[in-house]
């Protein structure tokens, strides 16, 4: 089942043009997409780049912005948030060292996509959205492509986590934290792995950790700017 319109107008150096968003094209964008931004850049585990080809991302964004869907960059999907770069979705994914039995918090509904390329590859997605139109709206689109029994959609205060389903093999958190919430770290299995961007409003640095005998142990990938994370453990809302 395919939810988008058949032609969305694109903004192109300064004039409007037409794209006609067709399964095929759709198909082939996402070859693209895995071959130049991910394999490129070095994301190399085989089953979050057959994933990341799978999902239609662009069944994810509001249809003024279908065209864009594949392209290097976020895309806003309305309420302040965006769905991010493909390349951060596919590093941040990469970096949990998923094989397929996990059971995964992700902090960060938005629009449902990275619910879903999470659902290819572990035993059962939680994601947790604070902003109430968000959370209807994925809710329903994870349910019209029956998505619904492996990916539980919750809405609540994400800098919280989720501790009625807690501990969880992996947390991936699709915001930046001024610090790492004490949540994260508890509700993380032993050997578990966390994804989070931690830094100022402006810029972040994202890092993977993991829980090794109730220590935390930090790696850097790389820069990046995310969305805040708000909430009781985030930023105050603006």
């Amino acid at each position: 089942m395919k939810f988008f319109s058949p032609f969305i107008k694109r903004q192109g150096n300064g004039h409007e043009r037409e794209v006609l968003i067709t399964p095929e094209w759709a198909a082939e964008r996402r070859h693209v997409m895995v071959e130049e931004q991910l394999r490129k850049r070095g994301v190399r585990d085989s089953r979050v780049l057959e994933a990341m080809e799978a999902v239609p991302r662009h069944d994810y964004l509001p249809a003024m912005y279908l065209a864009e869907a594949y392209e290097d960059h976020p895309v806003a999907i309305g309420h302040g948030q965006t769905i991010s770069q493909p390349y951060i979705v596919a590093q941040m994914i990469e970096a949990l060292e998923l094989e397929g039995s996990e059971r995964v918090l992700e902090i960060g509904t938005g629009s449902g996509y990275e619910a879903a390329v999470l659902a290819r590859l572990a035993a059962h997605v939680y994601t947790i959205e604070n902003q109430p139109e968000l959370f209807r709206s994925a809710t329903e689109r994870l349910k019209r492509y029956g998505l619904n029994e492996s990916i539980t959609v919750v809405l609540g205060d994400g800098s919280l986590g989720y501790s009625p389903a807690a501990p969880y093999d992996a947390i991936l958190v699709a915001a930046g934290a001024p610090a790492v919430p004490d949540s994260y770290i508890e509700q993380l299995n032993e050997g578990g792995r966390l994804v989070i961007p931690v830094g100022t409003l402006e810029n972040q640095e994202l890092r993977k950790m993991t829980k090794r005998d109730g220590n935390m142990y930090s790696q850097v990938l790389g820069q990046c700017r995310f969305v805040p994370l708000t909430g009781q453990r985030g930023w105050e809302r603006r």
